[in-house]
């Protein structure tokens, strides 16, 4: 009798100290829990162009479809070593060779090759792409405009959404009649919408136009992107 009475007192003493370590959450009794999603923005300069260059040629054969594409796209090539564009910032997207089959070209061949391009400076994204059509490029898509380093530029957004957080706490605690006592937990909710990087297109150009392009290249304006994060915070709140 005296066991199972001990056992029992031994079962009540469990159930009190589990009340006293509080919710689970991480908040004691004394304490209330508030979790905010807040959104933090930061802009940065791009540092970094890219731009889709090709030549399309057409002509009776195959054989000749190709090796007139060819000897257009290696004077780009050279135009774009010409800036001091290194090799390992030009990439081969595509490489097409198709006959017609329909309309007033049908059975002629259309050679297409495109390639993409990284300027590590804005500044001389517009001369590149009056270079590169000079060059004889008459497919042209871009400039794209990013930032080298996303991560780097983030974590100034990632910096304001959490004092973004922070000051919501701080406001629907004063608004309460509590103060702030601890952070329980920040997670990170990633990105937040950032918007898309800036893009233009420029469509295929006409052969008697390329002197034109070349003697004034298009103005390219770097302007600001914008990165955007997104912050999960939970706050224990206790009386002041």
């Amino acid at each position: 009798m005296l066991a199972k009475w001990a056992a029992l007192g031994a079962l009540a003493l469990c159930g009190c100290s589990g009340a006293e370590r509080g919710d689970p959450r991480g908040v004691d009794r004394d304490e209330v829990l508030l979790q905010v999603v807040a959104t933090g923005r930061a802009d940065a300069r791009p540092d970094e162009a890219r731009f889709t260059a090709g030549v399309e040629t057409r002509e009776a054969s195959a054989r000749a479809a190709g090796a007139g594409n060819a000897a257009k796209m290696n004077a780009v090539l050279a135009a774009l070593a010409g800036l001091g564009v290194k090799p390992d910032d030009v990439q081969t997207r595509s490489v097409t060779l198709q006959r017609v089959d329909y309309g007033p070209e049908r059975g002629r061949f259309v050679a297409n090759n495109l390639v993409e391009v990284r300027l590590r400076d804005v500044a001389k994204a517009g001369t590149a792409i009056a270079a590169v059509t000079e060059a004889g490029a008459n497919v042209l898509s871009g400039p794209d405009l990013r930032v080298g380093d996303p991560e780097a530029a983030g974590r100034a957004a990632y910096a304001q959404a959490y004092r973004a957080a922070r000051a919501r706490a701080e406001a629907y605690a004063a608004a309460a009649g509590l103060k702030v006592a601890r952070v329980l937990a920040i997670r990170d909710g990633g990105e937040a919408g950032a918007p898309p990087y800036p893009y233009a297109t420029m469509d295929a150009m006409a052969t008697e136009a390329r002197a034109q392009v070349a003697a004034s290249p298009p103005p390219v304006q770097p302007g600001l992107n914008r990165s955007a994060a997104q912050v999960r915070a939970d706050f224990a709140l206790e009386v002041e």
